[in-house]
């Protein structure tokens, strides 16, 4: 695996908690969101704790079922 800048791993962090405090806004447990997107709700957990990331098709999925914009997700 290759080296990441410095920031990638930064980034990941604060889109994990982009995440989180979406899926809180919308009233939201891990376990129904990851219903929702038809992921476990150990692999929301990942996301948030910035242990993994989650791919686009996933931070799609996320978006949609907590209707908000992908932006708001990565910014």
């Amino acid at each position: 695996m290759q080296d990441l800048p410095d920031w990638v791993p930064r980034r990941r962090i604060e889109i994990g908690l982009q995440i989180r405090e979406a899926r809180r806004t919308a009233g939201l447990s891990q376990m129904t969101l990851g219903d929702r997107i038809g992921r476990d709700h150990k692999t929301v957990s990942r996301w948030e704790n910035a242990v993994t990331a989650p791919d686009l098709v996933d931070l799609l999925l996320v978006a949609d079922a907590l209707g908000v914009p992908l932006a708001d997700l990565v910014r």
